[in-house]
């Protein structure tokens, strides 16, 4: 699967922007703020149905305009796929795949996969756990309908019951009847989304192992730890337990949407005792591990994007991802960079095809 072509009209800087891709290596070369990173961005609307670097629909606008248009042309099993995505201020937005108007973007979520390593993954060590549950959510949804239909449900219901705690505290009513309809859908969502993220994490866990040591050559023992409040007991049991505290704070506060995933370096937190490097090295693992992960279980080579990735990783690092590239594990790869010299010194050494694309 690669992307053969895009058009961009009024997405972020661009007014009018249209390029053709190499199958293999397609490198985005060009000075700071030309849109290297919104073209990768583009990229990643059309696979996920949002922007990686602002889910904000309406500030993906071209600033002075009232939409953007994102138009690719994929080739999947031989086959070409054309995705439209387009937003106008004051309506919904509008994912269209070969002319047909998705009812809802879920349905679509799957079909592009896509894998980025951007420098803003650092988010994923140093921002809240929602961050983390997102990337979980993220790379399962990809491959698995099910788990995205429950999770969607089971923060219906959430919203649902929070609103019910906020009407009974403001009218200085309750009836725990109308509380348990909701708790009983909870449950019901929440323990097959609770099963699959702990087999997610049994599953990638030596894969990302294997890239760690890979990448850095480090000693250091590095593993994932998944904290949810289910481990030990059943949600019902945990919501009945928490209710005085949701009636008197209005909002739920047990369940999988508080669950963790903890990054570790030899046993401790690694946004506490990790170096940049080895932060940046853990973090370009999990990645890798998403993407063989996609790979695996959906038979279908992800799309890889690197942003910036030579300007914000050490010689060393470049050279082990660029050997991994070497062996002809990925498809097609998007790089951007700033220096275009050093970035076809780079990709020749794939032996791939490959693209340079001034902007």
């Amino acid at each position: 699967m690669f992307l053969n072509s895009i058009q961009l009209i009024n997405y972020k800087n661009f007014t009018a922007q249209s390029l053709d891709f190499d199958s293999k290596i397609n490198c985005l070369v060009g000075n700071n703020g030309v849109g290297k990173t919104n073209v990768l961005d583009a990229i990643y609307h059309l696979s996920q149905t949002k922007s990686y670097f602002n889910p904000v629909t309406l500030q993906n606008i071209k600033h002075g305009e009232d939409f953007f248009l994102i138009e690719g042309n994929f080739i999947k099993n031989l086959e070409e796929e054309h995705i439209v995505c387009s937003f106008k201020k004051g309506q919904k937005k509008i994912i269209k795949r070969n002319g047909k108007i998705y009812e809802r973007f879920s349905e679509h979520i799957g079909n592009i996969p896509i894998v980025i390593i951007s420098p803003s993954d650092s988010n994923l060590i140093v921002e809240s756990s929602e961050t983390r549950r997102k990337f979980i959510d993220h790379v399962i949804s990809q491959s698995d309908k099910k788990y995205l239909f429950d999770l969607v449900n089971y923060h219906k219901v959430l919203a649902q019951r929070n609103a019910l705690l906020k009407y009974f505290f403001k009218n200085r009513v309750f009836n725990v009847d109308n509380l348990n309809v909701y708790d009983d859908q909870l449950e019901t969502y929440a323990k097959p989304i609770f099963e699959k993220r702990k087999e997610f994490i049994a599953h990638i866990s030596p894969v990302f192992n294997k890239h760690y040591q890979s990448i850095s050559n480090g000693i250091e023992t590095v593993s994932l730890e998944y904290k949810s409040q289910l481990t030990e007991h059943a949600l019902k049991d945990l919501l009945h337990e928490s209710l005085p505290k949701d009636r008197m704070l209005q909002y739920t506060g047990i369940g999988i949407h508080r669950d963790d995933l903890e990054f570790l370096i030899d046993g401790y937190p690694i946004h506490k005792f990790g170096s940049q490097g080895q932060q940046k090295s853990f973090l370009i693992a999990l990645k890798l591990a998403q993407f063989d992960l996609i790979q695996t279980q959906m038979k279908v080579t992800p799309i890889l994007l690197l942003d910036d990735i030579f300007d914000k990783l050490d010689d060393e690092r470049v050279s082990k991802l660029i050997k991994m590239v070497k062996e002809d594990h990925f498809g097609q790869i998007f790089i951007s960079d700033t220096h275009q010299e050093r970035t076809e010194n780079v990709v020749k050494e794939t032996h791939q095809s490959y693209k340079i694309i001034a902007l």
